[in-house]
């Protein structure tokens, strides 16, 4: 599972194999915690993060939603930046 990006101790991944698992989400993991988010609206799909980094994925998704759906539609990887 490429990472996609790292901010703020949280890394970001997706699997690039997306026919094996709908609907299209991203992979947050922070501090030892993992949790899935849908590219469609950021919001949480499987697992929990602390409420901070919770926000801080559902911001990183929308910001980059376009990019993070051409990874998912093409299976091309792509690095992104974090947020500030």
């Amino acid at each position: 599972m490429p990472t996609i990006s790292v901010f703020y101790g949280i890394t970001i991944f997706m699997h690039l194999t997306k026919k094996e698992h709908n609907p299209p989400h991203i992979h947050a993991k922070y501090e030892g915690k993992t949790a899935s988010f849908l590219i469609a609206n950021g919001e949480p799909y499987k697992g929990r993060l602390p409420q901070r980094a919770m926000g801080l994925v559902k911001e990183f998704v929308l910001l980059y939603q376009k990019e993070l759906q051409a990874m998912w539609d093409t299976s091309q990887y792509v690095k992104l930046k974090g947020l500030e």
